[in-house]
């Protein structure tokens, strides 16, 4: 609000309401017909608030065409307008929960006598639709445009799999519209932009850009072939059937064969309307798709009625909106790192802004082909997306802005830690550096040697580590384990009580399992599952070192490349010397097996996802092995148990579908120490 302040000072109300009612609609013509928004749904909210904060104290200023008396946009050219018999209406939007509270006080007060339950459910980030049947039967789709026209995507919407084209069950109403979200999964908005930028297509911005430009398509056929999906949420009109409520539309919504979310809840106290709203924002960055919000809505059709609305919006509904996962900022420059197999990581260096709640100075640019595909230049205006705790990336530049004054990047020629000349393999994506001596490539591999996910050395960090490589300590990760306490106490800063903490920490580190030695190991293709894979094939490390390239490929989940690099690795004297030295230091150098039939967890498959508080990873599969478990190299049926820890990911919901026992960290703990599984699990 600052930054609005600064920019309008000293321009008179009336100017400045011109100047939003003409930027909004640009904005809107951007978003609803041309699909191609240039800047993020936080910019856009701010705007239309500080318009109707100008029109609210000053109503001379008003008009019926403002934006904020109308939903949405224009009714785009290529396809019929179709008026919806009942307006579709948009939502008032609550950014803290003391807003949520207000929301209710004042819904509350204007029906004081009313029982008020609440239907809950996530906020899709996709394009609202309207599907009309007669007699069961699907007649109609409109979009939902200004909200009291929208436009005729018939056609396009019998593309659609998630649509019924006839309703399923009984009662069949005579005339029924049902509305809905499509969009677009994250995984399916991935492979179209990835295709998209392999034919030099312009790219979408985000998943809800992508299912908008895909369901408004001239030609259906280039819908049928965008991954688009529908979420149905609510009843626009039905004739000659009686509802008295939003959970019974949704009831009779599923029973005619439209997709329900399934996190959709119904609750009577607010304090749990409050609790969903915390739980969904930390559950939004595990989910399938994109969510940017939670829609709170009063349950009974009647208090809905009563209360009416208020312009364009409903009083008996709000939004919850969460803090933005994109926003608009200034590319200053390209920065490169190298990464611990010589791969060139280039980065963005941008214009501090705020995303997600979080100050964004830094984002990821994956690689020199992505730079070009998506055309960001040096001074472009960029679209920076953030989601939990992954690396911000930059998704498109805004070309509309561009001035003629932006650069185009070029990766340097040269690596800028050790000076060798860089290298593109021949179909490969990355540029790399050759030098397995690279110091900044030396530094990558012991850094995640020392991970949590492979050796768990708890307390040596990025800067210890640079200590230990600057001061000559140790030169690769075999040196770690000939390190004293002696050793660290020359180093600056360094007390003897923490250098005892570390000693002990990397004599620890020495029984982890064998998978999570080769993990450690840093060979290119080999992550934490894919060495699971080898151990199960070659079960101590000299049987995976004298392995041949076709012996490697044989083995189970192990590709040609996995299979190359791993033997290239095994085969390079310094490797096998530190290999040899590993060995000689005491770690695990076979694999262990569970096969005792009386061990209390022999025969249970375990998998774990998000964030433990109270013990490793590392440990807890450790200690899980050796109670006779295994451990699943992802999630399948297979796995009898999914535990669940701080932010989890995707391996949540696909267990969910699974039907797969899910557990929380008190639960392991409680089976790690008694050695069995918890009673009533």
């Amino acid at each position: 609000m600052e930054v609005t302040a600064n920019r309008t000072e000293g321009i008179d109300p009336a100017t400045r309401v011109d100047q939003l009612r003409h930027e909004i609609e640009q904005h809107n013509y951007n978003y609803f017909v041309l699909d191609n928004p240039a800047i993020p749904d936080a910019e856009y909210d701010r705007l239309i608030r500080e318009l109707r904060e100008l029109e609210a104290a000053h109503p001379e200023l008003q008009a019926e065409d403002s934006p904020t008396q109308r939903v949405g946009g224009q009714v785009g050219q290529g396809f019929k307008p179709r008026r919806h018999p009942v307006p579709m209406l948009s939502l008032a939007n609550a950014f803290t929960h003391e807003q949520l509270d207000a929301w209710f006080k004042r819904v509350s007060s204007l029906v004081p006598n009313a029982t008020i339950d609440f239907v809950v459910e996530p906020k899709i980030d996709g394009l609202a639709i309207a599907l009309t049947y007669g007699q069961g039967v699907f007649t109609l789709g409109a979009t939902r445009g200004n909200g009291i026209e929208g436009e005729d995507v018939t056609a396009n919407l019998r593309t659609v799999k998630d649509v019924p084209k006839r309703l399923r069950a009984e009662p069949i109403p005579d005339r029924l519209e049902a509305r809905g979200e499509i969009y677009m999964d994250s995984e399916g908005f991935e492979r179209l932009n990835q295709r998209r930028a392999e034919e030099g297509a312009p790219l979408f911005a985000n998943p809800r850009n992508s299912a908008a430009g895909s369901l408004r398509q001239l030609d259906p056929k280039v819908t049928a072939n965008r991954p688009l999906h529908l979420w149905a949420y609510a009843i626009g009109y039905v004739e000659g059937l009686s509802v008295r409520s939003q959970s019974e539309a949704l009831e009779l919504l599923a029973t005619w064969g439209f997709p329900v979310n399934p996190l959709i809840e119904k609750y009577r106290e607010m304090e749990l309307v409050h609790e969903y709203c915390t739980a969904m924002a930390r559950r939004r960055e595990s989910l399938p798709y994109e969510i940017d919000g939670v829609v709170i809505k009063i349950n009974s059709f009647a208090v809905q009625e009563e209360l009416g609305a208020v312009g364009r919006e409903p009083r008996w509904a709000i939004a919850f909106k969460f803090p933005p996962l994109q926003a608009t900022t200034r590319l200053l420059d390209v920065g490169v790192n190298v990464g611990r197999t010589g791969a060139i990581n280039p980065f963005a260096i941008l214009e501090p802004v705020i995303v997600g709640g979080v100050t964004v100075r830094l984002a990821t640019l994956h690689n020199e082909l992505d730079i070009q595909r998506k055309d960001i230049r040096i001074g472009d205006r960029v679209i920076v997306h953030r989601a939990g705790d992954v690396i911000p990336q930059v998704v498109k530049p805004i070309v509309e802005d561009r001035d003629g004054s932006e650069q185009v990047y070029h990766l340097p020629t040269h690596c800028p830690s050790c000076g060798t000349e860089l290298v593109r393999p021949e179909g490969e994506a990355m540029t790399r550096c050759p030098n397995v001596a690279c110091p900044a490539q030396r530094f990558r591999w012991i850094e995640h040697f020392v991970s949590e996910g492979a050796m768990d050395i708890r307390g040596l960090g990025e800067a210890l580590v640079q200590m230990l490589l600057d001061h000559h300590l140790i030169h690769d990760p075999a040196d770690l384990y000939e390190l004293t306490a002696k050793h660290l106490l020359t180093l600056p800063g360094i007390k003897e009580k923490s250098a005892i903490n570390l000693i002990t920490a990397i004599e620890r580190s020495k029984t982890r399992p064998l998978d999570r030695v080769v993990f450690a190991l840093g060979i290119r293709f080999v992550g934490d599952q894919t060495a699971e894979r080898l151990v199960n094939a070659f079960p101590t490390m000299d049987l995976l070192a004298r392995a041949s390239i076709e012996q490697l490929e044989a083995a189970e989940g192990i590709g040609r490349k996995t299979a190359e690099a791993v033997a290239a690795w095994m085969e390079r004297p310094d490797n096998r010397d530190i290999v040899r030295r590993l060995h000689d230091a005491g770690l695990t150098w076979k694999a262990e097996r569970h096969d005792d039939p009386d061990g209390p967890l022999t025969g249970k498959t375990f998998l774990i996802t998000g964030r433990l508080e109270g013990v490793s990873r590392g440990q807890a599969e450790t200690r899980l092995r050796e109670l006779g478990a295994r451990i699943a190299p992802g999630m399948s049926k297979s796995v009898d148990y999914l535990i669940v820890g701080a932010e989890p990911g995707s391996k949540l919901d696909r267990a969910r579908k699974l039907g797969t026992s899910t557990q929380d960290e008190v639960w392991l703990v409680h089976l790690l120490e008694d050695g069995s599984i918890p009673p009533d699990s």
